[in-house]
């Protein structure tokens, strides 16, 4: 709504302007001198804003939600770069320097323990300095782990060069989906919190494409040089308006809620509710160990951490890093070329994450983590199954070398459509203000040291049960992962972060008709969007 001199009305009505603080040297959207507008009219265009709740602009939510979540191309590239460079460090000596077996399984795994690190201190990071800077930090030790390892005269080098490369790749897992849930309306936050997922697969498919290519050296300075691209399309988007609410810099919140929504958008609204939410946390909320003594942080712990749990022990890292040496112990003659396996593998979780990206918002996120433990269990089942009957008398899989390549095709399509991207966009949307600098970390910390473990004794392991024994446990684990978020897990599709912690604390039960129509809400006064 417009005034005579083609300026926003502000809601006086309903927002005040003395309950709103500001930065210095700024005044309080509001106080202009224009006469005050008609109560009935202001009122009246608040409520079909209310009603409507997304009434802003999405396209720059998506522009934001892609530039940051291109960090996560970052990860993809040093998660793929292992696979591509096994056979030409260790048995080619490529570097010129000798490298074992077990030295290369711990190069793999130091970029693991590096994003583990990372996890336990972005979030104190992002709380000290903001969400996009925290992420701008992490060129310094993504540009030195690749220098280290381009230029490396020695196993050390690697290992180090790999540490820090994970430093900065891991912090992403955070600070990107933190980001997108922050700055995003309710309607669009699931499809811009799989961005980041999606750019995963695909820097790991950038990096399988070309890892035959060229050599290794050549290989490690095309990963370095994503970072400067990287970091290029954070520099231009805003800083997420939590975050300046958290700093009480409400003018600058406003600033970057015009540059998401729009300029037509009422962002003191939304403004006015998110300061009273986190004056409801800071009240509860002062210390670590108060943040741990809440229902809806406790909550939010063993959901982050059970997702991320059963994420990793479904077995995807296991399959995806002997994918060519699962299908090279089965009598299928097909797909056992290394860089024909990797790039297909590669390829499937690119086109099933563009499909999550459409449909997450409209189908939610329990039902397609539901259908991914399923069919992840079916695929090991299905594994098991071929393995057992191999062991047993080998004639009886003579005909069907298809069913292996079938099963490990469809799990890592399952694994894409939901248990691959749906536990970091949770993690993002769960965590209230005050704690992400705590939750948020500890899951990303605990998912890359399983991710860490599972990949390394995954042949230890496969020793002591057989591969047949293997498959039978991460089918056991993916279905026991969907009695887990049949129970545990709350529906966060359409609402918003608010509503989501009155959800975890108790206050508030979603109703079945929410998950169809998010504004219902609205007509009892439950959403003050």
């Amino acid at each position: 709504m417009r005034n005579s001199d083609n300026e926003r009305t502000p809601l006086i009505a309903v927002i005040p302007a003395t309950a709103l603080s500001v930065s210095s040297g700024s005044r309080p959207y509001g106080a202009a001198s224009h006469p005050d507008p008609d109560p009935r009219e202001t009122t009246s265009d608040f409520v079909v804003n209310h009603l409507d709740g997304e009434s802003g602009r999405k396209l720059p939510q998506y522009i934001a939600g892609l530039a940051v979540s291109a960090g996560a191309l970052a990860t993809g590239t040093f998660l793929g770069w292992t696979s591509q460079v096994e056979i030409p460090l260790v048995q080619n000596k490529e570097y010129g320097f000798p490298i074992s077996d077990e030295e290369f399984s711990w190069i793999g795994s130091m970029a693991n323990l590096g994003a583990a690190v990372m996890c336990l201190l972005i979030g104190v990071l992002m709380k000290m300095i903001g969400r996009k800077r925290a992420m701008l930090a992490m060129a310094l030790p993504l540009l030195l782990g690749w220098s280290l390892i381009i230029f490396a005269k020695n196993v050390a080098m690697l290992m180090v060069g790999r540490f820090f490369v994970g430093i900065g790749g891991g912090a992403f897992c955070i600070a990107a989906p933190t980001y997108t849930a922050e700055i995003a309306q309710p309607l669009i936050r699931g499809t811009l919190g799989t961005l980041y997922q999606l750019l995963v697969t695909i820097g790991i498919l950038f990096v399988y494409g070309i890892g035959d290519a060229v050599n290794v050296q050549m290989l490690s300075i095309i990963c370095g040089a994503v970072v400067p691209l990287v970091i290029g399309f954070i520099c231009f988007m805003p800083e997420s308006p939590q975050y300046f609410i958290e700093q009480n810099r409400d003018y600058d919140a406003s600033r970057s809620l015009m540059w998401l929504r729009g300029r037509r958008y009422d962002e003191w609204a939304e403004i006015s509710e998110l300061r009273a939410e986190e004056a409801n946390i800071r009240e509860k909320i002062k210390t670590f160990f108060q943040a741990f003594k809440q229902r809806a942080t406790m909550r939010t712990l063993i959901i982050s951490l059970g997702l991320m749990f059963f994420q990793q022990l479904s077995g995807i890292n296991a399959v995806i890093s002997y994918t060519t040496f699962i299908l090279n112990d089965t009598n299928s003659g097909v797909l056992v070329a290394t860089p024909v396996t990797t790039v297909i593998v590669g390829a499937i979780q690119v086109v099933v994450m563009l499909l999550t990206i459409f449909i997450v918002d409209k189908v939610g996120r329990r039902i397609l983590l539901m259908i991914s433990a399923i069919f992840m269990a079916i695929s090991t089942i299905l594994l098991a199954v071929y393995f057992q009957l191999q062991e047993d008398d080998s004639t009886q899989v003579k005909n069907l070398g298809w069913l292996p390549v079938l099963a490990v095709c469809l799990f890592i399509a399952m694994f894409s459509i939901g248990y691959g991207p749906i536990p970091w966009l949770m993690v993002g949307e769960l965590c209230a203000s005050n704690v992400k600098a705590y939750v948020s970390p500890l899951a990303g910390a605990f998912n890359w040291l399983l991710a860490s473990l599972v990949t390394k004794f995954f042949i230890d392991v496969l020793d002591d049960l057989g591969i047949a024994g293997v498959f039978w446990l991460f089918s056991g684990l993916s279905l026991l992962g969907t009695v887990f978020v049949f129970f545990m897990v709350p529906e966060t599709k359409g609402i918003t972060l608010v509503e989501i912690q009155q959800i975890l604390s108790g206050e508030r039960m979603r109703r079945p008709s929410d998950q169809s129509n998010s504004t219902i809400q609205d007509n009892d006064g439950s959403d003050s969007r």
